[in-house]
């Protein structure tokens, strides 16, 4: 059975840093766009970035850029996202998916809406003083 799970959230203070695993079992995590969301208490799912199945090319939201690193190691069958300077906004659970399609590229804000299916149970990130 497919299945991400996601992990390496937690409570960090503003300024700091994180690093998310996406790890993936039951199907080839190099054969898809991978992607990061997240989603804050009353607010919709978002985008956060992207990573192509083939190229490697990166998306990533505005609100996150520069800020934020997707990488993945296919023998270890894991997606990471590296957070740094955190923000308080930065707050939310946050998801990793897959592209329901194998063999694509990232291709912004509105492919990550539309193309990707749920994705794991998330991890807690929040950045608090």
């Amino acid at each position: 059975q497919a299945q991400l799970v996601e992990s390496g959230g937690g409570l960090v203070h503003p300024g700091g840093s994180l690093r998310l695993s996406c790890a993936a079992s039951g199907f080839n995590l190099d054969y898809y766009a991978i992607g990061w969301f997240r989603q804050a208490p009353g607010k919709e799912r978002e985008g956060v970035s992207c990573i192509s199945s083939s190229d490697g090319s990166k998306y990533y939201a505005d609100s996150v850029k520069g800020r934020f690193t997707i990488s993945r190691d296919n023998a270890k069958n894991t997606v990471y996202l590296q957070m740094n300077s955190l923000k308080p906004e930065d707050t939310a659970i946050y998801y990793c998916a897959a592209d329901r399609t194998p063999l694509t590229y990232c291709r912004g804000s509105y492919h990550m809406e539309t193309s990707f299916g749920s994705g794991g149970q998330g991890t807690q990130v929040t950045v608090s003083s």
